[in-house]
Protein backbone atom coordinates (compact mmCIF):
# COMPACT_ATOMS: atom_id res chain seq x y z
CA UNK A 1 0.00 0.00 0.00
CA UNK A 2 1.36 3.39 -0.99
CA UNK A 3 1.86 6.25 1.45
CA UNK A 4 0.46 9.37 -0.24
CA UNK A 5 0.75 12.94 1.03
CA UNK A 6 -1.82 15.61 0.24
CA UNK A 7 -0.80 19.21 0.84
CA UNK A 8 -3.52 21.82 1.20
CA UNK A 9 -5.82 19.21 2.75
CA UNK A 10 -7.85 21.86 4.60
CA UNK A 11 -8.52 23.88 1.43
CA UNK A 12 -11.48 23.72 -0.89
CA UNK A 13 -10.19 20.89 -3.10
CA UNK A 14 -8.77 18.91 -0.21
CA UNK A 15 -12.04 19.14 1.70
CA UNK A 16 -13.99 18.08 -1.40
CA UNK A 17 -11.80 15.05 -2.12
CA UNK A 18 -11.08 13.76 1.38
CA UNK A 19 -14.29 11.73 1.81
CA UNK A 20 -13.46 9.71 -1.33
CA UNK A 21 -9.73 9.10 -0.91
CA UNK A 22 -10.25 5.75 0.85
CA UNK A 23 -11.34 4.38 -2.54
CA UNK A 24 -7.74 4.65 -3.75
CA UNK A 25 -6.64 1.94 -1.27
CA UNK A 26 -3.66 3.99 -0.13
CA UNK A 27 -2.57 5.41 3.21
CA UNK A 28 -3.19 9.16 3.30
CA UNK A 29 -1.00 11.65 5.16
CA UNK A 30 -2.78 15.00 5.08
CA UNK A 31 -1.10 18.34 5.67
CA UNK A 32 -1.95 22.01 5.92
CA UNK A 33 -1.26 24.94 8.24
CA UNK A 34 -4.30 23.93 10.29
CA UNK A 35 -6.52 20.87 10.61
CA UNK A 36 -10.16 21.42 9.58
CA UNK A 37 -13.21 20.62 11.69
CA UNK A 38 -14.01 17.59 9.52
CA UNK A 39 -13.46 14.38 11.56
CA UNK A 40 -10.54 12.21 10.62
CA UNK A 41 -11.35 9.17 8.56
CA UNK A 42 -9.85 5.74 9.20
CA UNK A 43 -6.32 5.54 7.90
CA UNK A 44 -5.80 9.32 7.76
CA UNK A 45 -2.89 10.93 9.56
CA UNK A 46 -2.17 14.63 9.83
CA UNK A 47 1.13 16.52 9.79
CA UNK A 48 0.80 20.24 10.34
CA UNK A 49 3.26 22.32 8.39
CA UNK A 50 3.83 25.51 6.43
CA UNK A 51 4.97 25.10 2.83
CA UNK A 52 7.24 28.12 3.17
CA UNK A 53 9.31 26.26 5.83
CA UNK A 54 11.69 23.79 4.15
CA UNK A 55 12.22 21.81 7.36
CA UNK A 56 8.47 21.44 7.85
CA UNK A 57 8.00 20.27 4.25
CA UNK A 58 10.77 17.72 4.71
CA UNK A 59 8.88 16.27 7.69
CA UNK A 60 5.63 16.21 5.71
CA UNK A 61 7.01 14.16 2.81
CA UNK A 62 9.42 11.91 4.68
CA UNK A 63 8.82 8.26 3.82
CA UNK A 64 6.04 8.87 1.31
CA UNK A 65 5.72 7.40 -2.16
CA UNK A 66 3.70 10.14 -3.88
CA UNK A 67 2.49 13.69 -3.28
CA UNK A 68 -0.78 15.38 -4.23
CA UNK A 69 0.32 19.00 -4.13
CA UNK A 70 -2.86 21.04 -3.75
CA UNK A 71 -1.38 23.46 -1.19
CA UNK A 72 -0.98 27.17 -1.82
CA UNK A 73 -2.97 30.31 -2.54
CA UNK A 74 -5.78 29.44 -4.94
CA UNK A 75 -6.75 32.86 -6.30
CA UNK A 76 -5.24 36.23 -7.14
CA UNK A 77 -3.49 38.00 -4.27
CA UNK A 78 -0.55 40.23 -3.45
CA UNK A 79 2.48 39.33 -5.56
CA UNK A 80 4.82 38.92 -2.60
CA UNK A 81 2.40 36.56 -0.84
CA UNK A 82 1.87 34.43 -3.95
CA UNK A 83 5.63 34.32 -4.47
CA UNK A 84 6.22 33.17 -0.89
CA UNK A 85 3.55 30.46 -0.83
CA UNK A 86 3.07 29.30 -4.43
CA UNK A 87 6.57 29.80 -5.78
CA UNK A 88 8.83 29.12 -2.81
CA UNK A 89 6.37 26.64 -1.34
CA UNK A 90 6.23 24.57 -4.52
CA UNK A 91 10.01 24.61 -4.79
CA UNK A 92 10.21 23.36 -1.20
CA UNK A 93 7.86 20.48 -2.04
CA UNK A 94 9.87 19.37 -5.07
CA UNK A 95 13.21 19.71 -3.35
CA UNK A 96 12.01 17.80 -0.30
CA UNK A 97 10.62 15.13 -2.64
CA UNK A 98 13.98 14.81 -4.37
CA UNK A 99 15.82 14.37 -1.09
CA UNK A 100 13.24 11.89 0.23
CA UNK A 101 13.19 9.78 -2.92
CA UNK A 102 9.54 10.47 -3.79
CA UNK A 103 8.66 8.95 -7.15
CA UNK A 104 5.52 10.82 -8.28
CA UNK A 105 3.86 14.19 -7.72
CA UNK A 106 0.56 15.65 -8.83
CA UNK A 107 1.05 19.37 -9.30
CA UNK A 108 -2.24 21.25 -9.11
CA UNK A 109 -1.76 23.87 -11.80
CA UNK A 110 -4.60 25.99 -13.14
CA UNK A 111 -6.33 27.09 -16.31
CA UNK A 112 -5.10 30.56 -15.34
CA UNK A 113 -1.63 29.59 -16.57
CA UNK A 114 -3.14 29.78 -20.07
CA UNK A 115 -6.01 32.15 -19.27
CA UNK A 116 -5.37 34.67 -22.06
CA UNK A 117 -6.21 32.22 -24.82
CA UNK A 118 -9.53 33.21 -26.43
CA UNK A 119 -12.47 30.94 -25.70
CA UNK A 120 -13.02 30.12 -29.37
CA UNK A 121 -9.55 28.51 -29.51
CA UNK A 122 -9.42 24.83 -28.58
CA UNK A 123 -5.96 24.22 -27.15
CA UNK A 124 -3.90 21.23 -26.03
CA UNK A 125 -0.94 20.56 -23.76
CA UNK A 126 1.48 22.39 -26.08
CA UNK A 127 -0.44 25.68 -26.03
CA UNK A 128 1.56 28.81 -25.32
CA UNK A 129 1.73 29.75 -21.64
CA UNK A 130 -0.36 32.94 -21.32
CA UNK A 131 -1.00 33.67 -17.63
CA UNK A 132 -3.92 35.96 -16.86
CA UNK A 133 -2.76 36.91 -13.34
CA UNK A 134 0.14 36.76 -10.90
CA UNK A 135 -1.55 33.64 -9.59
CA UNK A 136 -1.40 32.20 -13.12
CA UNK A 137 2.28 33.14 -13.34
CA UNK A 138 2.95 31.16 -10.15
CA UNK A 139 1.27 28.12 -11.68
CA UNK A 140 3.33 28.48 -14.86
CA UNK A 141 6.42 28.49 -12.63
CA UNK A 142 5.25 25.29 -10.94
CA UNK A 143 4.75 23.61 -14.31
CA UNK A 144 8.29 24.53 -15.35
CA UNK A 145 9.63 23.28 -12.02
CA UNK A 146 7.85 19.94 -12.46
CA UNK A 147 9.42 19.52 -15.89
CA UNK A 148 12.85 20.43 -14.52
CA UNK A 149 12.66 17.81 -11.76
CA UNK A 150 11.44 15.23 -14.28
CA UNK A 151 14.29 15.81 -16.73
CA UNK A 152 16.99 16.37 -14.09
CA UNK A 153 16.06 13.88 -11.40
CA UNK A 154 13.45 11.54 -12.88
CA UNK A 155 10.60 12.57 -10.59
CA UNK A 156 7.40 11.96 -12.55
CA UNK A 157 4.71 14.63 -12.32
CA UNK A 158 1.15 14.94 -13.47
CA UNK A 159 0.55 18.63 -14.20
CA UNK A 160 -3.19 19.23 -13.90
CA UNK A 161 -4.48 22.55 -15.21
CA UNK A 162 -7.61 22.53 -13.10
CA UNK A 163 -10.65 24.25 -14.54
CA UNK A 164 -13.34 24.67 -11.87
CA UNK A 165 -13.32 21.90 -9.28
CA UNK A 166 -16.49 22.49 -7.28
CA UNK A 167 -19.56 20.42 -6.39
CA UNK A 168 -21.34 22.16 -9.29
CA UNK A 169 -20.75 25.08 -11.71
CA UNK A 170 -21.20 28.53 -10.17
CA UNK A 171 -21.75 30.47 -13.40
CA UNK A 172 -22.13 30.00 -17.13
CA UNK A 173 -18.37 29.99 -17.78
CA UNK A 174 -18.01 27.02 -15.48
CA UNK A 175 -20.32 25.02 -17.72
CA UNK A 176 -17.19 24.71 -19.90
CA UNK A 177 -14.53 24.51 -17.17
CA UNK A 178 -16.25 22.41 -14.50
CA UNK A 179 -14.60 19.27 -13.15
CA UNK A 180 -16.37 16.84 -10.85
CA UNK A 181 -14.75 15.43 -7.74
CA UNK A 182 -15.26 11.94 -9.17
CA UNK A 183 -13.37 12.78 -12.35
CA UNK A 184 -10.52 14.23 -10.29
CA UNK A 185 -10.42 11.09 -8.16
CA UNK A 186 -10.22 8.98 -11.34
CA UNK A 187 -7.34 11.15 -12.55
CA UNK A 188 -5.48 10.81 -9.25
CA UNK A 189 -5.89 7.05 -9.54
CA UNK A 190 -4.25 7.10 -12.98
CA UNK A 191 -1.45 9.29 -11.64
CA UNK A 192 -0.72 6.84 -8.84
CA UNK A 193 -1.07 3.54 -10.67
CA UNK A 194 -0.31 4.09 -14.35
CA UNK A 195 2.77 2.08 -15.31
CA UNK A 196 4.11 5.08 -17.21
CA UNK A 197 3.49 8.68 -16.14
CA UNK A 198 6.33 10.94 -17.26
CA UNK A 199 5.44 14.61 -16.96
CA UNK A 200 2.26 15.26 -18.94
CA UNK A 201 -0.03 18.28 -18.85
CA UNK A 202 -3.69 17.37 -18.39
CA UNK A 203 -6.59 19.80 -18.37
CA UNK A 204 -8.68 19.09 -15.30
CA UNK A 205 -12.14 19.22 -16.81
CA UNK A 206 -15.09 16.86 -17.06
CA UNK A 207 -16.73 15.67 -20.28
CA UNK A 208 -18.67 18.92 -20.75
CA UNK A 209 -20.69 19.79 -23.84
CA UNK A 210 -18.70 23.00 -24.35
CA UNK A 211 -14.98 22.32 -24.26
CA UNK A 212 -11.93 24.51 -24.83
CA UNK A 213 -9.27 21.94 -23.97
CA UNK A 214 -7.92 18.83 -25.68
CA UNK A 215 -6.26 16.09 -23.60
CA UNK A 216 -5.30 13.94 -26.56
CA UNK A 217 -1.57 14.12 -25.82
CA UNK A 218 -2.13 12.46 -22.45
CA UNK A 219 -4.39 9.73 -23.83
CA UNK A 220 -1.82 7.07 -22.87
CA UNK A 221 -2.83 7.56 -19.22
CA UNK A 222 -6.20 6.00 -19.95
CA UNK A 223 -8.15 8.70 -18.10
CA UNK A 224 -11.65 9.27 -19.41
CA UNK A 225 -13.83 11.77 -17.51
CA UNK A 226 -17.30 10.37 -16.94
CA UNK A 227 -19.28 13.36 -15.68
CA UNK A 228 -20.66 16.42 -17.48
CA UNK A 229 -21.83 19.90 -16.49
CA UNK A 230 -24.86 19.40 -18.72
CA UNK A 231 -26.83 18.16 -15.71
CA UNK A 232 -26.74 21.77 -14.41
CA UNK A 233 -27.65 23.48 -17.70
CA UNK A 234 -31.16 24.45 -16.62
CA UNK A 235 -29.76 26.72 -13.91
CA UNK A 236 -28.21 29.03 -16.52
CA UNK A 237 -30.81 28.84 -19.29
CA UNK A 238 -32.46 32.20 -18.49
CA UNK A 239 -29.30 34.30 -18.10
CA UNK A 240 -28.90 37.42 -20.23
CA UNK A 241 -26.38 37.06 -23.11
CA UNK A 242 -22.79 37.87 -22.18
CA UNK A 243 -20.95 40.85 -23.66
CA UNK A 244 -18.45 39.30 -26.10
CA UNK A 245 -16.12 42.31 -25.70
CA UNK A 246 -15.81 41.80 -21.95
CA UNK A 247 -12.36 40.27 -21.24
CA UNK A 248 -14.03 38.01 -18.69
CA UNK A 249 -16.08 36.58 -21.57
CA UNK A 250 -13.51 36.78 -24.36
CA UNK A 251 -10.72 34.88 -22.59
CA UNK A 252 -10.62 31.42 -21.08
CA UNK A 253 -9.45 32.78 -17.72
CA UNK A 254 -12.73 34.61 -17.13
CA UNK A 255 -12.64 37.39 -14.55
CA UNK A 256 -8.92 36.87 -13.93
CA UNK A 257 -8.31 38.32 -17.40
CA UNK A 258 -9.86 41.69 -16.61
CA UNK A 259 -7.58 44.73 -16.65
CA UNK A 260 -5.99 45.90 -13.45
CA UNK A 261 -3.57 44.60 -10.83
CA UNK A 262 -4.48 43.14 -7.44
CA UNK A 263 -2.52 45.81 -5.58
CA UNK A 264 -3.83 48.81 -7.57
Amino acid sequence: MQQVVMTGASGGIGTLLRPMLHELKVTMRLSDVSEPDMPRADGETWVMGDLTDPAAVARIVEGCDAILHFGGISTENRAELIHEVNVKGTYNVYEAARKAGVKRILFASSNHAIGFHPRENRIDADAEILPDSIYGVSKAYGEALAKYYWKKFGIESLIVRIGSLFPEPKDRRMMATWMSDRDMLRLIERMLFSPRLGCPVVYGVSDNRESWWDNGKAAYLGWQPQDSSEQFAAKFADFEPDDPNDPAVKYQGGGFAKAGHYED
